[in-house]
Order: structure tokens, then C-alpha cells, then sequence
């Protein structure tokens, strides 16, 4: 089971790139765990300036920007 988090403070981005990235991952049958990072802190303990980013099994994958669907896919394979 993957473990993908998004990481933001909930503007439009954050909300774009947690719903692309669970199409994604739908679109591929992966079993995982999707969670939404919102405290400041926690964010940047990944080391992430820069929202919203795409965290997979606690490698930060994107960050600042939603790339599209394919990207993503290619990012959780």
C-alpha cells in the first residue's frame, strides 16, 4: 500500500492536486492511503518551501506546482 500525502494549507492547488492525484492512482488500482497535511510544521519537515507538493511513501515527489494526471502517474509507479 502506497501512503500519498498532500501537503498545503488548502487553497485551490492543494485541493487540484489531491483530487488528481487520487484519479491517478484509481486509474492505476493502487491500494493506498491519501492524507491531507495541512500543519505548517509538518510541511516543512519534508523540506518543502513551496505549496502544494505531492509526498509518496515519504518522498516529496512535486512541489509548487500540479502537474497533470499522466505526471502524476508516472510518479506513483
Amino acid at each position: 500500500m502506497k501512503t500519498l500525502q498532500i501537503l498545503g494549507v488548502g487553497c485551490a492547488k492543494c485541493s487540484a492536486l489531491m483530487e488528481t492525484t487520487e484519479q491517478a492512482a484509481k486509474a492505476m488500482g493502487l491500494e493506498y492511503k491519501l492524507e491531507k497535511v495541512t500543519e505548517l510544521q509538518k510541511i516543512m519537515s519534508f523540506g518543502v518551501l513551496m505549496t502544494p507538493a505531492l509526498v509518496v511513501d515519504g518522498v516529496v515527489k512535486v512541489a509548487g506546482r500540479v502537474p497533470p494526471l499522466e505526471e502524476i502517474k508516472k510518479m506513483l509507479a
